[in-house]
């Protein structure tokens, strides 16, 4: 692809393996900010060397450890994951392409997200626990060449992983940035891909890392 084509949120393929968009860096040699599905495991690349791919109904995929199918003919209950793939935001709203945020409450019109976003039932495929046996795997790109066993759900793991500092962590201080009033919370525990943070609040690791909506600031630790 070209750098004036690639775009936050687009799903890409990189070294065979299907990867999220996180950002663009115009300035750098290296100017895509990659996070790997699978794992969420953080990688910086060239446009030269992805290619993208457009999400669509009934393609399964690996998020995180785990396994799902995206459905466009049912809708979301609380707890689910959803793929933005419409996004239709209101003045309200900051969401954008293929964000994957968790259903907290759902409604004849909508669901609301544990991010507080407010998305209409068109907006949105439904993640699906587990491979649907009409599905699409969409791991790779080319689906010979890639291992049989990374197609396979995986135990849950922990997001924290020691490997990769960028991911969330226990306290990490971070800052909401698209908050009309000064926030300012703290990392209290990490169970699965949910992070748990003061206040209350409830998010998705991949949503934490969202660079639009919060800001890491430092960690107690350090």
């Amino acid at each position: 692809m070209k750098l004036f084509q690639v775009r936050k949120g687009q799903f890409v393929y990189y070294n065979n393996e299907l990867h999220k968009v996180y950002g663009v860096k115009p300035m750098y040699k290296q100017s895509v900010h990659l996070i790997k599905l699978r794992d969420l495991s953080q990688h910086l690349t060239s446009a030269a060397q992805v290619e993208r791919y457009k999400p669509k109904e009934l393609d399964s995929f690996i998020f995180n450890h785990k396994a799902y199918t995206l459905k466009l003919d049912q809708n979301a209950e609380e707890g689910d994951y959803i793929l933005i793939h419409n996004p239709r935001p209101d003045s309200l709203d900051t969401y954008s392409l293929n964000e994957i945020e968790m259903v907290e409450t759902v409604d004849k019109k909508g669901i609301i997200t544990s991010n507080s976003h407010g998305v209409k039932h068109n907006e949105y495929l439904l993640m699906v626990p587990g491979r649907d046996k009409n599905s699409y795997p969409i791991d790779f790109k080319d689906m010979e060449s890639g291992d049989v066993a990374d197609l396979q759900e995986l135990p849950p793991q922990n997001v924290n992983l020691s490997d990769n500092v960028l991911l969330p962590a226990l306290g990490d201080i971070y800052q909401k940035k698209d908050s009309p009033e000064l926030f300012i919370t703290m990392v209290l525990a990490v169970k699965a891909e949910t992070v748990y943070l003061g206040g209350g609040l409830e998010v998705s690791a991949f949503e934490l890392m969202n660079a639009d909506k919060w800001e890491f600031l430092y960690n107690l630790q350090d």
